[in-house]
């Protein structure tokens, strides 16, 4: 059994001798006779240079096998106990027995020994590591799997596990039954994992021709972030990984001119065979890219090289070290000269090759799989070319892992944009929160997480999708609409009708009239407790299904399949219907849930196997095999059987030899048929004594033995004929998988009409009205409400109305007080066209718009300094991306453009921009903007630009001699300001940028500086603009009336010393400046007459006058 493992503690060495001190008390001072030291043996595992080993763990994204070549610093010596008795004794097992020799320490690279030694076993790791450098193996080595040499001390980091030196690699090791959960954990730290399994075992190992040497072993699974869900089940979504999509993306590039480029991605999800395709010329920017990345999120990323700079610094941005996410480096080169055609339809021969010869399906079946590829080779070959190097790219990545099958399936092929759906840009998914929030990221408070009422995972996903890709059909969007209000319809008139769930356990349950409400309720919510029924059906076309998986998913779908029935859509007429569904599209998604074909297949590949071995994972009883079905598991099954027969009849032969009628086998600690008889007993001298007792001895006879091997030898050849048989099996299913793949997709998007449906319901939210395509672009919302901020404030949310038409004002500039509402209104109008396109009912009193073909945004400050461009440049280049994009069947959001600028600077862009959208494009515009100076642009287009603003009550406290005796006390709290939320027409007078500064706990002495400088600087510019304008006469009269020249801005900002220890006169300033601006505004009125505005300009400029000589 081997000594106990402990660690080491010297004074455990020595008794403890007479403490030699020199200061001590005599009085307390005794005398003890000297004794040799005990013999005390211990097994060190565990040393201060193995700690050293240990702790001098690497980045996870290193792939070397061993150590890098680092001097090791000899450890230091531990201190002696004063209560060791022989301090040389000590020393000598200190270099020997608890510091490993520097031979170990030093890296186990093949060159630095002359002549290394290697196991048999680490013969195997150096030709496997060999084989696989960039892949971190887990070894099957009897009931663990270890990891060496590098690969053990990146495990020891990410898993928490020890690693130590053996022979001449460093190792780790973890149990075979967690293998799932340690698997996931390195996956989701960025590392490409194998698993190399032992392919023979001792039974086979002993009857073949490696007798003697180690068992053959060979990688039997990969796992990265975005083929794990479609490998081998490793177990629960636990790490992170569940209902959320893991694509696997491929980007390429060519250059043309400049910084532009001409890129194509793909994009695959392995594990639903969803396959997304792109080539598009973008900016240097890159926005195009972007917006694809940020839709897809994929989790791993290859990087067809040469890529340029610009692009390689937006994927990085996405891809950095906190992301997580893997990146992989491939070449693009030899397939740039049309290899890449070429190795994609060598797929597809391949594909055909093996189904012919593994598949024994009838003649339709054969024709109609043809037919299938044939249209998926077509679609290929019509794809763009950059489209087809990244395609290729991805099925030789695909290779390695053996799921490049999901890449014949033409059927799940879609370009990234169409003329049917909206692509949505990268800004404003993020500016509108369409999937994240931007507080934290996270999906809570965005506009998914507020519409996902879907009861199963792959619902969730398809919702995603929806969400990201609105549609551009009218046809289409009604087509929805009418589903999700027939659905809402049932909801509302038979909501109490059904108190129970149907009985899914049911084949012939019947319902004299249909509640299609409740029906799809009960499917999905049945499906939602079963597995990922979409993975699962790709993991049983990629043939790394478990049996127990097989059937829970076949049966979930045979299931929902039968119960969709209940509503009659089949294609039998016959049955009579008192209520026939409205909705097209209802029908036609029930109709392929609930196809025969599907219930069809299901059924007869569920009568092949057994459900209770398939539970327990007993493969060898899996098949039914009467009938003749499964020839080669019949005979395996008879052999074993043969062998069983064989022990029984020598049972009958001892007994007859023993004269013991009695006798039976009987199994001990897992050592089956042994023939225990007393002390006793003669029994033959080549009888094998196995174990006894106090009163019986237990024996294998050599006969027993020899069949006992055979025994042993028919299980393991029928245990790889069944797997053998389950892989054909798993084969044969991809005739039906276009069928399984069809219904699944019904599925999903029935839970997704039904969480729409369910989300009108519940929000009193109302069905959009849409206008034929040939009339002018409008956007009607009475009463609209922003769907995720409702969900917060409930009944105090204010609520606005917007009208806009391509006719008439298409055009609203808003302005506002801070924290007025203003981005709230402008967001709430494009996110309930973007959920009236994507077939939702939506958050308003009524709303009718026009089929738009794009929403752009640009919205709010940030920067990417990674990427070398600052918060203006980032402004601007959203601003011309929306400039070349846009058409006049577009919905443009602009919110405060200019402000990363200078003033003048910043007022001329947003005025230019504003009038080139309005001039050159024509399309439905909200404008958000402090600056009312572009107000005056309505002057230029009459009729078609329109000033809102947010609006707002104030009130005046009195100010009275405690006031101004205060002299801490802020001009600013003598206001209080009462937001409204409500939209009105007229631009606002004020921003209110003080009270802004108080909730955010400005010093006071900084505030009221704040104002005397704004006072100032407000004076000056409107002198200025009083000077330069001349509108009529009598303001030119007005302005040769011998006015003071206006002094600067750099004037204004110089320090006052005066009002460093005075606060006194503050209020009586602050008043003169509030008249003079009211004078000022009132006096620009178009309302009023010249001689009234004379008047008022009159009072300004004697007030002026005044603060002058202040």
């Amino acid at each position: 059994m081997g000594k106990p493992k402990q660690q080491v503690i010297s004074r455990f060495f020595a008794p403890k001798p007479n403490i030699i001190n020199n200061n001590k008390d005599p009085s307390t001072s005794s005398t003890t006779p000297s004794t040799p030291p005990p013999k005390i043996t211990a097994t060190v595992n565990f040393s201060p240079a193995k700690r050293l080993r240990t702790s001098q763990l690497i980045s996870p994204h290193t792939n070397k096998l061993l150590y890098d070549d680092h001097p090791i610093k000899p450890t230091k010596t531990p201190k002696l106990s004063t209560h060791v008795h022989n301090p040389t004794l000590h020393q000598k097992f200190l270099d020997k027995l608890l510091e490993p020799s520097y031979d170990l320490q030093e890296p186990s690279k093949c060159q630095e020994t002359a002549n290394p030694k290697y196991t048999p076993l680490e013969q195997q790791v150096l030709e496997l590591k060999e084989r696989y450098p960039d892949v971190l193996l887990m070894i099957e080595v009897g009931y663990k799997y270890r990891f060496f040499g590098q690969d053990a001390e990146n495990a020891a980091r990410v898993l928490s596990i020890y690693a130590h030196m053996d022979h001449n690699f460093l190792t780790a090791s973890v149990p075979t039954f967690r293998l799932n959960v340690h698997v996931r954990r390195l996956v989701n730290a960025g590392y490409k994992v194998g698993v190399v399994k032992q392919t023979e075992t001792a039974a086979i190992k002993a009857h073949g021709k490696n007798k003697l040497g180690p068992f053959g072993r060979g990688l039997s699974a990969l796992y990265t972030k975005a083929t794990l869900e479609a490998s081998e089940d490793v177990g629960g979504g636990d790490e992170g990984f569940g209902s959320c999509n893991n694509y696997l993306v491929c980007v390429v590039e060519k250059g043309i001119n400049g910084d532009d480029v001409k890129l194509g991605v793909v994009g695959v999800e392995v594990s639903t065979g969803d396959v997304v395709f792109g080539e598009f010329t973008d900016n240097f920017m890159r926005a195009g890219l972007e917006a694809m990345i940020l839709n897809l999120l994929p989790a791993e990323l290859l990087v067809g090289r040469p890529i340029s700079r610009q692009t390689e610094k937006m994927l990085l941005a996405y891809a950095g070290p906190a992301s997580n996410v893997r990146v992989e480096d491939v070449s693009s080169d030899r397939f740039s000269d049309g290899g890449a055609l070429a190795e994609v339809m060598s797929l597809y021969e391949g594909m055909q090759e093996s189904y012919l010869l593994d598949v024994q399906e009838r003649e339709e079946a054969e024709m109609k799989t043809h037919e299938c590829n044939q249209i998926a080779i077509q679609g290929i070959m019509a794809m763009p070319d950059l489209a087809v190097q990244a395609l290729a790219l991805i099925v030789r990545h695909l290779k390695q892992f053996g799921l490049e099958r999901v890449l014949c399936l033409g059927a799940s092929f879609r370009p990234f944009s169409s003329n049917m759906e909206m692509t949505l840009s990268a800004n404003a998914l993020q500016q509108l929160e369409v999937l994240k929030n931007n507080f934290d990221g996270s999906e809570s408070g965005s506009l998914l997480q507020c519409m996902n009422q879907t009861l199963t995972v792959f619902g969730a996903r398809l919702l995603r999708h929806w969400v990201t890709h609105p549609l551009r059909d009218r046809n289409m969007i009604d087509a929805r609409l009418d589903a999700v209000s027939e659905i809402a319809e049932f909801m509302k008139t038979c909501r109490t009708s059904h108190t129970s769930d149907l009985d899914v356990e049911g084949a012939d349950v019947t319902i004299s009239q249909p509640d299609i409400h409740h029906v799809i309720s009960s499917v999905l919510s049945s499906l939602g407790k079963s597995p990922d029924i979409q993975r699962g059906v790709t993991r049983i076309f990629h043939r790394k299904a478990t049996a127990s998986e097989f059937i829970a998913v076949t049966q979930a779908i045979l299931l929902a399949a039968k119960q969709l029935q209940q509503l009659c859509i089949e294609e039998d007429k016959s049955m009579d219907l008192r209520e026939p569904l409205r909705s097209v599209l209802l029908r036609k998604l029930i109709s392929i849930a609930s196809s025969s074909t599907v219930i069809s297949a299901a059924a007869k590949l569920l009568s092949a196997l057994n459900k209770e071995a398939a539970e327990k994972g007993d493969l060898q009883n899996l098949f039914i095999v009467s009938d003749g079905k499964v020839p080669e598991v019949a005979e395996g099954t008879r052999r074993v059987e043969l062998s069983n027969e064989k022990l029984d009849s020598l049972i009958l032969m001892y007994r007859k030899q023993l004269r013991i009628r009695n006798l039976e086998y009987m199994s001990v600690a897992g050592i089956t048929h042994l023939i225990e008889l007393p002390l006793d007993t003669k029994v033959p001298p080549d009888w094998v004594k196995v174990n006894s007792t106090k009163k019986a001895i237990r024996y294998h006879p050599p006969e027993v033995l020899v069949a006992l091997d055979e025994l042993a030898l028919a299980n393991e050849q029928l245990t790889v004929i069944c797997q053998a048989a389950w892989n054909n099996f798993l084969r044969g299913f991809a005739g039906y998988f276009a069928e399984f793949q069809a219904a699944v997709q019904a599925l999903a998007s029935l839970d997704c009409l039904n969480s729409l449906a369910i989300l009108s319901r519940n929000k009193n939210y109302v069905r959009p009205l849409f206008v034929k395509d040939e009339e002018a672009v409008q956007i009607h919302i009475c009463s609209g409400r922003h769907p995720v901020l409702e969900r917060v404030l409930q009944d105090n949310f204010v609520p606005n109305d917007t009208d806009l038409h391509a006719e008439r004002e298409y055009c609203q500039i808003v302005t506002g007080p801070n924290m007025g509402g203003k981005s709230c209104y402008i967001r709430q109008v494009a996110l309930i066209a973007l959920m009236a396109q994507v077939g939702s009912f939506v958050p308003a009193f009524s709303a009718k718009l026009h089929v738009l073909d794009g929403i752009y945004t640009r919205m709010g400050a940030s920067d990417s300094i990674q990427q070398g461009r600052s918060t203006f440049l980032e402004e601007l280049s959203e601003a011309s991306d929306i400039l070349k994009k846009s058409s006049a069947n577009s919905l443009v959001i602009l919110d405060e453009l200019g402000r990363g600028t200078s003033t003048h600077d910043g007022v001329a862009i947003a005025y230019a921009t504003l009038q080139y959208l309005l001039e050159h494009k024509k399309c439905m515009v909200l404008f958000v903007t402090h600056y009312p100076e572009i107000v005056s642009i309505k002057n230029e287009f009459p009729g078609s630009v329109g000033p809102y603003h947010v609006s707002y009550l104030t009130s005046q406290r009195d100010v009275n001699g405690d006031f101004k005796s205060n002299e801490k006390m802020d001009h600013v709290n003598s206001e209080d300001i009462t937001y409204l939320y409500k939209l009105a027409p007229g631009v606002s007078e004020r921003s209110f940028g003080f009270k802004v500064a108080q909730l955010a706990q400005l010093p006071v002495t900084c505030i009221q500086r704040a104002v005397v400088i704004a006072g100032r600087l407000e004076a000056a510019v409107c002198k200025d603009t009083e000077r330069n304008q001349t509108r009529r006469s009598s303001s030119l009269s007005y302005k040769e009336s011998g006015c003071k020249e206006s002094e600067s801005v750099e004037d204004v900002l110089e320090p006052d010393c005066s009002s460093a220890g005075r606060v006194e006169g503050l209020d009586d300033i602050s008043e003169l400046y509030r008249e003079l601006f009211l004078n000022l505004d009132i006096a620009f009125l178009e309302e009023h007459g010249d001689e009234r505005r004379l008047q008022f300009l009159m009072q300004a400029k004697s007030l002026a006058a005044q603060l002058i000589i202040r």
